[in-house]
């Protein structure tokens, strides 16, 4: 396994110390070292994949210096529009080093969402004719690669992505971790807001953790999952599929589960969701300010008033809530006024370690839903 700091001081070493990128759980000890040990002005938590590349772009037209864009594969999806049409050397030419956790790694067990994109991600790099090579996990193999890598991208004025497989850097854990001293969990919150669903009221939660609870709290109550569409991948995206639904089934009530780091991924569905006016839908957001499921690394959410950016976008009604009491207060109030209305509901950071996985595939749940829907 490479140590964190090797790695972090051969970047440095050849002019690197910009980093931006979404966490991602291969690389979150990575991560968590470049948080702990960058500062603000060199260090960025970006919305998406794609406005890393950016910000990268930016950086380095400042500066004259290559940055580092860290993401999960799964963010290629939002990359390859600014790698193809901004950071390309057939456009601008600017020089970029990825470093891309490869989930999905073929052979290896992992979830559904990411089986397709572990198959096609150097297939992909392929594609878009950015060079690649996986990061050895010895760090004198890995430094000659980070060397390659480097003086690549500074002669070719082109990315160049380093694919890291799983178990490559060794563990660390972050150590300025920002404070929550909210009333209540996430898992709980949840709970707490299903129970107040009648049974024909539809769910759509999004990726990461809290479809996982959602999908345990319903067999821990011997409940029916056939009216929850749990989303588990296109992170940021659940709020459109909810608007979509809402659109055709304006007779059914739709909840959507949402997190504080998926609305800000791609916020610009807020404003969608308020143009279009779903009296039907309800956008429940639940913001413990941080990525939690991939390391914990904060998000915007603590710094900025999702219902007012949402009451900005058209939204009829917005609310908030960071008490258990409160939470069951604003959600009868949420049930009894028209769409789209927001509630947002803060909450500590953190998972049980022994959390399960949905023992359905996404197929099966998919079936069963639209079952439920017609």
């Amino acid at each position: 396994m490479i140590n964190n700091k090797d790695f972090y001081d051969a970047l440095n070493s050849q002019g690197i110390s910009f980093f931006t990128g979404v966490p991602d759980s291969l690389l979150k000890d990575m991560c968590a070292y470049v948080m702990d040990n960058t500062s603000r002005n060199n260090h960025v938590i970006a919305a998406n994949e794609g406005g890393a590349v950016a910000l990268a772009a930016g950086h380095y037209l400042a500066s004259g210096k290559p940055a580092l864009v860290y993401m999960q594969n799964s963010g290629q999806g939002n990359a390859v529009n600014p790698l193809v049409s901004l950071a390309d050397k057939e456009v601008y030419g600017i020089p970029m080093i990825l470093l891309v956790g490869l989930r999905g790694e073929p052979g290896k067990e992992d979830e559904p969402q990411h089986k397709k994109q572990g198959r096609i991600t150097q297939t992909l790099f392929d594609t878009l004719e950015i060079p690649h090579k996986i990061l050895p996990s010895e760090i004198n193999e890995a430094r000659n690669v980070i060397d390659l890598a480097i003086k690549y991208t500074k002669s070719a004025s082109e990315p160049f992505a380093l694919i890291v497989k799983k178990g490559t850097f060794e563990p660390y854990s972050l150590k300025n971790i920002p404070r929550t001293e909210y009333d209540i969990g996430r898992e709980e919150a949840i709970k707490l807001i299903v129970s107040q669903l009648g049974s024909r009221d539809i769910v759509v939660s999004t990726t990461g953790m809290a479809s996982r609870e959602l999908y345990e709290h319903r067999l821990n109550q011997k409940q029916s999952h056939d009216g929850d569409f749990l989303t588990v991948g296109s992170m940021g995206h659940s709020s459109s599929i909810a608007l979509g639904i809402a659109m055709q089934k304006p007779d059914r009530n739709v909840y959507c589960l949402d997190g504080d780091g998926a609305v800000i991924m791609h916020m610009g569905s807020l404003a969608i969701i308020g143009s279009q006016k779903p009296r039907n839908l309800r956008h429940i957001i639940i913001n413990n300010e941080c990525h939690d499921s991939v390391g914990g690394q904060p998000t915007a959410g603590s710094l900025i008033d999702i219902p007012k950016i949402a009451k900005a976008c058209g939204y009829e009604r917005v609310f908030s809530a960071n008490k258990k009491g409160e939470i069951e207060r604003k959600m009868t109030e949420l049930m009894s006024v028209g769409g789209p209305s927001l509630l947002e509901v803060k909450v500590n950071k953190g998972h049980r370690s022994d959390l399960g996985r949905p023992k359905t595939s996404p197929s099966e749940n998919k079936d069963e839903f639209m079952k439920f829907l017609r």
